[in-house]
C-alpha cells in the first residue's frame, strides 16, 4: 500500500475497524474512506456494488459484522448467520468485480472445533464439532474465509484472512446483553464499586482459559500481514498466551479497585473450555504483539470511565 493508495475500511466505526483507520492515519496513510451503517447497509447487495461502482477503493480490510456475546449468539443464531454471510458475500464479490488490488477478510478463533487441540492450528479448521452457542457466526466466518479461499484459487484476487483471538479496546461493546467477558467484567465491577454492591455475578465456573489480544495490537497485525503476506491459508493473531476467566475477573476487580466479592454461576454457560490460538505462523511471519495485558486492561478502563462520564473515586 501507498500512503495515498485509496483504502476501505468496511466497519471503520467499529472495534477492530476504527483502529485499523486510526493505526492507519498515524502512519500517514491519507486517503482512508468508510461508511456508516446509515451511509451504506452492507446486507444490501445493490447498494454495495454502487459505492464500490463510485469509489473505486484499491485496498479493502473487510471488518464489518454483526458481533455478541455467548448470550446474543445463542439467541439470535439466524440473525448471526443470516447478517454476516450476506456483508462477507456482497463485500467480497465487488471487490472481485470492481479488481481490488488486496481484501483482507476479519474471521473469528470460534471458527474451531469446541474440542480443538490446543494450542489450535490453522489447519485444524474443519476437523470437529463448533462450539454450539455461536455455531451461526462461526459458519458465517468460515463461509467468508473459504470465499477469499477460492476467489484466490478460481480467480487469483489477491484476499487474505487472518483469525484474530479474543479482542479488547476502546470502542468496544460495554452493553452486558451483548457483550463478550471483557467488557462485561469492565464494566460489571465498575458499577459495582459505584453503587457499593456486595457481589458481582460472573457467568460459568470461571474454569474456561481464553487469549485476550488488544485491538491495537491486532490493527497492527492486519497493517503487517496486508503489506506481508498473500498466501491461501488463513492467519492466527494472537498472543499465545491465556488466563481463566477467574484469573481475568480477579484481575480486573484489582484494577477498578472493587472490594466485594466475585460469585460464579455454574448455571450459566461457560462456552468452549479452552480456545489458545497457535500464533507460530504469525511469528515466523515477523510480527509478535506488544501490549501486555494487565497494562491493556488499565487503559481500557480509563478509556470506558471518561466515554461513559463515569468517575468512581470521585463518587
Amino acid at each position: 500500500m501507498e500512503k495515498d493508495s485509496k483504502i476501505y475500511i468496511a466497519g471503520h466505526k467499529g472495534l477492530v475497524g476504527s483502529a485499523i483507520a486510526r493505526n492507519l492515519k498515524s502512519n500517514g496513510y491519507t486517503n482512508i474512506i468508510g461508511r456508516t451503517h446509515k451511509e451504506l447497509d452492507l446486507t444490501n447487495q445493490d447498494a454495495v456494488m454502487k459505492f464500490f461502482e463510485e469509489e473505486r477503493p484499491e485496498y479493502v480490510f473487510l471488518a464489518a459484522a454483526k458481533v455478541g456475546g455467548i448470550q446474543a449468539n445463542n439467541t439470535y443464531p439466524a440473525d448471526f448467520i443470516y447478517e454476516n454471510l450476506q456483508i462477507e458475500c456482497n463485500v467480497i464479490k465487488a471487490a472481485h468485480d470492481f479488481k481490488v488490488k488486496k481484501l483482507l477478510f476479519l474471521g473469528s478463533s470460534c471458527i474451531y472445533p469446541k474440542m480443538c487441540p490446543q494450542p489450535i492450528k490453522e489447519e485444524y479448521l474443519l476437523s470437529g464439532y463448533l462450539e454450539p452457542t455461536n455455531e451461526g457466526y462461526a459458519l458465517a466466518k468460515i463461509a467468508g474465509l473459504k470465499m477469499c479461499q477460492f476467489f484466490k484459487r478460481q480467480y487469483g484476487d489477491n484476499f487474505i484472512s487472518v483469525m484474530p483471538t479474543n479482542l479488547y479496546g476502546p470502542y468496544d461493546n460495554f452493553d452486558l446483553e451483548t457483550s463478550h467477558v471483557m467488557p462485561a467484567l469492565i464494566r460489571k465491577f465498575h458499577e459495582a464499586k459505584v453503587n457499593n454492591l456486595p457481589y458481582v455475578e460472573v457467568w460459568g465456573t470461571g474454569k474456561p482459559l481464553r487469549e485476550f489480544l488488544h485491538v491495537d495490537d491486532m490493527a497492527d497485525a492486519c497493517i503487517y500481514l496486508m503489506k506481508n503476506y498473500d498466501g491461501e491459508e488463513h492467519v492466527n493473531i494472537g498472543t499465545g498466551e491465556e488466563k481463566s476467566v477467574e484469573e481475568l475477573a480477579h484481575l480486573i476487580k484489582n484494577i477498578v479497585g472493587y472490594k466485594g466479592e466475585i460469585r460464579f454461576n455454574p448455571e450459566k454457560p461457560d462456552g468452549t473450555p479452552r480456545k489458545l490460538l497457535d500464533v507460530s505462523k504469525l511469528h515466523s511471519l515477523g510480527w509478535i504483539h506488544k501490549i501486555k495485558l494487565e497494562d491493556g486492561i488499565r487503559e481500557v478502563y480509563e478509556w470506558y470511565k471518561k466515554a461513559f462520564n463515569y468517575n468512581a473515586d470521585n463518587k
